[in-house]
């Protein structure tokens, strides 16, 4: 039977035993995987980046020294890898204007998102995740969707816990913008009070 520690399968391939790396790629793939899509919003980029962020992993695994979960660590370097594949593409950037976004607005905004069905919800909110910088929608992803926290997140994006809170902020406050822009201007105001 398989051991499912982390740190059992990457002390066997540190010990030479490349074979239990493989453990590791089929637990996380579908997490760097994931992260990828994200970030990169095309599959075969997505797919040469996960490659990549595994072989960059196993290469370097001697260098993880276990003061985070193996799964924040590996995160970083997926994060890391998509970041150079952005910077040698610069198709992907992304930027929304913040305008001026009320609590009510944002009241208003969160009571037509409830009365969404779920799948018209899910398709909404990737569309309009996807129109966010990919610095805040990736931060956003891995809060609200992987459910990592700040400390976590401060460990795979390299930025202090204020700056993500503050990035977390802007980017809400952006979805806003972002949401009333794409649903239905009479939908909107049906809500609006």
């Amino acid at each position: 039977m398989a051991n499912n520690d982390d740190d059992y399968y990457i002390k066997r391939t540190l010990d030479g035993d490349s074979a239990s790396f493989g453990f590791l790629v089929d637990k996380y793939q579908n997490m760097v995987f994931t992260l990828a899509i994200k970030m990169l919003k095309h599959r075969e980029e997505s797919e040469e980046v996960s490659q990549d962020t595994f072989i960059k992993a196993y290469k370097s695994l001697s260098r993880f020294n276990g003061e985070s979960k193996f799964s924040t660590w590996l995160y970083r370097v997926a994060y890391n890898t998509c970041l150079d594949r952005i910077k040698m593409n610069s198709k992907f950037n992304n930027d929304v204007e913040i305008n001026d976004v009320t609590s009510n607005e944002i009241f208003q905004a969160e009571n037509i998102f409830d009365s969404l069905e779920n799948k018209e919800r899910s398709v909404i909110v990737q569309e309009c995740m996807n129109k966010l910088p990919e610095d805040e929608r990736i931060i956003m992803h891995l809060f609200y969707f992987e459910e990592l926290s700040l400390k976590e997140i401060v460990d795979v994006v390299s930025l202090s816990e204020g700056n993500i809170k503050v990035k977390l902020f802007r980017a809400r406050k952006k979805l806003v913008t972002i949401f009333k822009e794409s649903v239905e201007p009479e939908i909107y105001s049906s809500y609006e009070q």
